[in-house]
C-alpha cells in the first residue's frame, strides 16, 4: 500500500514537531498549561525544563526506532520499536488522562495520531 511508505516520514516529523516544542519549553515559553500535566502557568520552573529536555532524547529515540522498523536508518533491532511504542501508548494515554483539559485537547489528539501511525509501522509490513 503506497500510502505505508509515507508513514516512517509522518511519525518522524510528529516526533520532530514534539521536540521543536519541547525545545520552546527548555527556552521559557509560555506554555505551562498545555504540558505536564498544566500544573503550571506560563513558563516551565526549572525542574519541568528537564524533564522537557529529557523528553527530547526520548522522542529522539522513539522516533529512531520507529523508523527503524520500517527499514529507515539506523537500523535498530526491532525491540527497539516495540519499546517506542509502549511508551508511545503511555504517553498518549497520559495526554488524555490529564487534568489539564487544553492539554487534553492539543495533545490528546496529535499523540493518538502518532500512536495509530508507529502501531502501523510496527505492525503493517
Amino acid at each position: 500500500m503506497i500510502i505505508t511508505e509515507y508513514l516512517p516520514f509522518i511519525y518522524y516529523a510528529a516526533c520532530l514537531g514534539a521536540i521543536g516544542f519541547q525545545f520552546a519549553l527548555i527556552f521559557g515559553a509560555p506554555w505551562g498549561r498545555i504540558t505536564q500535566g498544566g500544573s503550571n502557568e506560563g513558563k516551565l520552573p526549572v525542574s519541568g525544563r528537564i524533564v522537557a529536555g529529557l523528553s527530547v532524547f526520548v522522542l529522539l529515540g522513539m522516533a529512531l526506532a520507529t523508523t527503524s522498523a520500517a527499514g529507515w536508518w539506523p537500523n535498530w533491532p526491532s525491540w527497539a520499536s516495540w519499546i517506542a511504542l509502549a511508551i508511545q501508548s503511555a504517553s498518549t494515554l497520559a495526554n488524555w488522562i490529564t487534568p489539564s483539559r487544553p492539554e487534553r485537547l492539543l495533545w490528546g489528539p496529535i499523540t493518538l495520531g502518532m500512536l495509530i501511525v508507529a502501531a502501523l509501522i510496527v505492525f503493517v509490513p
